[in-house]
């Protein structure tokens, strides 16, 4: 334990900023404290092309607030954003990249009619997931707009944070519990966290299928969710035919989580177990222990593990 740190991770919503400060090591996480600030309505709007953060002072303030109370000096940070922010996706490509920088130029061309934004407003990001027998590569590509990125990135370094990471939630929810599913050879992993639904599919410890909806005003059990975990699952089945589809993770709000695992299993075929951030890591001497709790931190705790 001599040569372990501590690693702060920051989830921004609309409802609020939450902190999760880690130490122990990456395979055995303790978790210090967790803080959490509300923001007053307004403060904060997801969208792709239009500003976020719509009263930066208030945004400040309260990022300042929640920050304090977990009497941690270091305000280096890992940072994750609803995926609404942006666009996750698979996609194939022919042939080979001869550097990174063609790889993201390829990449925009592919994608120049397909992007909810100027493709030259584009941060783009990717990595190669596998390289296929006939050449192609199969990638994991992640996009944002540079204005909507920068926003965030300029006024926390203006609060005096450093975002050393940035990554969407449904990577660092599937985070949380990447030991445990790294071991099987093919997992459904579907959420419904901060009013998203995710069905993420993995083979070899890799995804091959992901959907990510926000459905703002809607609850967990509702039957839109019941259709929109069905249609992806169709989708998916169509496409992997041969796949096994028996091992399948949830991860819900406390109080339906029994009741969500249940419809997803219905709409699966297969039993669902349900994923629990307390069993992901140790709670210190001043951090909550119980499901409840701890929910709402998950995404802090996934990002905060980026940097443990």
């Amino acid at each position: 334990m001599l040569f372990t740190r501590n690693s702060l991770g920051v989830e921004i919503s609309p409802s609020g900023v939450a902190f999760a400060l880690l130490g122990g090591t990456a395979a055995v996480p303790r978790l210090e404290r967790v803080a959490f600030a509300p923001f007053a309505a307004g403060t904060v709007r997801c969208s792709l092309r239009e500003p976020n953060i719509h009263e930066p002072q208030a945004f400040i303030d309260r990022l300042q607030e929640a920050h304090n109370l977990l009497l941690h000096r270091s305000k280096r940070l890992s940072l994750t954003l609803p995926d609404s922010v942006g666009r996750i996706m698979l996609l194939d490509m022919e042939g080979r990249f001869k550097n990174r920088e063609e790889g993201l130029d390829m990449i925009r061309w592919k994608l120049k009619k397909n992007i909810p934004f100027d493709a030259a407003d584009t941060h783009l990001d990717y990595q190669v997931l596998n390289i296929r027998e006939n050449g192609e590569m199969a990638l994991l590509v992640a996009l944002v707009s540079r204005a909507i990125i920068g926003q965030y990135e300029g006024v926390l370094t203006t609060a005096g944070f450093t975002p050393e990471r940035i990554d969407f939630n449904s990577f660092n929810l599937y985070r949380i519990f990447d030991l445990r599913l790294a071991l099987l050879d093919d997992c459904l992993f579907i959420f419904f966290y901060n009013n998203s639904l995710g069905i993420m599919a993995y083979y070899n410890g890799v995804p091959e299928f992901i959907r990510v909806k926000e459905l703002t005003g809607t609850q967990a059990l509702d039957n839109r969710v019941f259709m929109e975990i069905n249609n992806s699952l169709l989708v998916y089945r169509e496409r992997f035919t041969e796949r096994n589809t028996a091992n399948v993770f949830c991860i819900a709000p406390p109080d339906v989580a029994s009741a969500f695992c249940g419809m997803v299993a219905e709409s699966a075929g297969s039993e669902a177990t349900l994923l629990e951030t307390k069993t992901a890591v140790t709670p210190g001497e001043e951090a909550p222990g119980d499901q409840e709790s701890l929910f709402p931190f998950s995404a802090a705790i996934g990002a905060a593990l980026r940097s443990l």
